[in-house]
């Protein structure tokens, strides 16, 4: 399996373009929601790619080197899943010129920049399928969709659609890629845009294009146009995926099962039960639990695979990670801890726009909500732990290559140790709301007896002569120490 080079390295930020960052460069139509009234289904914001630009300098300061875009093609949709024109960025967004300034200013910056690919469907606006509305049986474009009888009916609710669509969704008429013109046209996508200078594609739903033969040649077309081009599917089941990683197809999904993991154990009490992040149960997990559960999720893929998996604390198709840990102070303390752990263990994490600053909201569309600029509304002590985490993952090579081994499972704690040669850092995670002892290993595995150096302070915490062989970690709270061998 491999894997491009860099992308163990990379700490990714999702951005929703209609609602991360405005910028007053970008000519707009005049009818768009308050900034900062509640996001709706159809509403925009008017965020566009050149406030994306403008507001590098703020990703870079918390740490980001990667950005995943959600569509910004040309579409009548706020999320632009509803894809118009493959090769044209939308112009709310600023046309394609904004797309190059912000992969340009990206790339300066040591910045990768990866694309959502939605391959599986387009929509009623799309050429070729509105070239079948027009013409019916006669259009030349008849085989790119399954027309499953006349006539269609596109708008009407009150009749059948007659064709398939994505989810019998009659919005998102579904690409018939079994036709040679329908794979090539998808393919030649793909490379344009790697072309033109993105890094990668995140790709949406890839399950419904259940063709692995469309999927392998997909790789080599990205390949080929960009060896070093990163592949994320969204799949969401953990053993589903396996198929997909065998080196042929991607090189990763979005790692929904370690989510799953990460909330039931990290909740506790607080984890608010009654969501369903796509579809999904969330149940509360003792340590001994999740231990488990983690053990499943790292034997599932070879370990270049877990290197490379996108690891999120949620998603635009998710509640708020911190709204699900009960909202409020409570919330946020959830999701520090859960911010530590995501930067420390094998994968590459995704940061959900916003998460950083306390950005709150349920299920869509509230969990697609404006960011605010007004530094007066974050939640500064959320967004300075966020930074310092994701700051320690990109200066310790252990924690972005390193092998992986539990150390403890037990009374709400999880402990486990990363390892890179000499650099072998051991974190502590405490899901309790009070303070526990943790003893710690005394031998290190080689021979040799170790003590454990905290890795902010600088403080020898445990093993040396005279300390004790336990450390305190705080409530809902972790720590992170580096091996000084004796």
């Amino acid at each position: 399996m491999e894997i491009p080079e860099w992308v163990p390295d990379a700490v990714f930020y999702q951005v929703f373009p209609d609602r991360f960052a405005s910028s007053a460069k970008v000519l707009k139509p005049s009818n768009l929601e308050p900034w900062d009234s509640p996001p709706t289904h159809r509403g925009f914001k008017g965020g566009d790619l050149i406030g994306v630009a403008e507001r590098l300098d703020y990703l870079s300061d918390l740490g980001i080197n990667a950005l995943y875009l959600n569509p910004i093609f040309q579409s009548a949709a706020n999320h632009r899943y509803h894809t118009h024109d493959y090769y044209q960025v939308d112009p709310i967004l600023g046309g394609n010129s904004a797309l190059r300034r912000l992969l340009d200013h990206a790339h300066e910056r040591g910045m990768r920049v990866i694309l959502d690919g939605v391959f599986n469907h387009a929509s009623r606006g799309f050429f070729q399928f509105h070239h079948i509305l027009e013409n019916g049986p006669a259009s030349p474009y008849l085989d790119w969709f399954v027309v499953e009888r006349w006539p269609l009916h596109p708008y009407d609710e009150h009749k059948p659609a007659n064709y398939r669509a994505w989810w019998s969704n009659r919005e998102l008429p579904a690409f018939d890629t079994r036709t040679p013109d329908v794979r090539e046209f998808l393919f030649e996508v793909a490379a344009h845009w790697l072309e033109f200078g993105a890094d990668g594609w995140r790709l949406d739903v890839p399950e419904e294009i259940d063709d692995p033969a469309f999927w392998r040649e997909f790789r080599r077309r990205v390949r080929r146009t960009k060896p070093d081009a990163y592949l994320v599917g969204e799949i969401w089941s953990g053993p589903a995926a396996q198929p997909w990683l065998m080196g042929d197809q991607f090189d990763a999904v979005m790692n929904y099962p370690l989510y799953l993991a990460w909330s039931g154990f990290l909740g506790g009490q607080d984890l608010d039960t009654s969501f369903r992040p796509g579809g999904f149960e969330l149940r509360r997990l003792t340590a001994e639990e999740f231990a488990h559960r983690i053990d499943e999720i790292m034997a599932l893929h070879a370990w270049e695979v877990n290197l490379a998996q996108l690891n999120l604390l949620g998603s635009h198709d998710t509640p708020r990670f911190s709204t699900v840990m009960g909202g409020g102070e409570k919330g946020s303390e959830r999701l520090k801890l859960a911010g530590l752990a995501q930067m420390t263990f094998p994968g590459v994490p995704c940061i959900y726009y916003g998460d950083e600053i306390g950005l709150e909201g349920r299920e869509e569309p509230a969990c697609r909500g404006a960011f605010s600029w007004d530094s007066d509304r974050w939640n500064a002590d959320l967004r300075a732990s966020i930074r310092r985490f994701v700051r320690l993952r990109r200066s310790r090579p252990a924690l972005r290559r390193g092998s992986f081994a539990r150390v403890l499972a037990q009374d709400g704690v999880y402990a486990f140790e990363r390892a890179l040669g000499e650099d072998r850092l051991l974190v502590v995670l405490n899901r309790e709301p009070r303070s526990q002892t943790v003893t710690l290993p005394a031998n290190c595995g080689d021979g040799r007896q170790c003590a454990w150096r905290d890795v902010w302070t600088g403080d020898i915490e445990a093993g040396l002569k005279g300390t004790p062989r336990t450390v305190q970690v705080g409530p809902v709270g972790g720590r992170v120490l580096e091996r000084v061998t004796n």
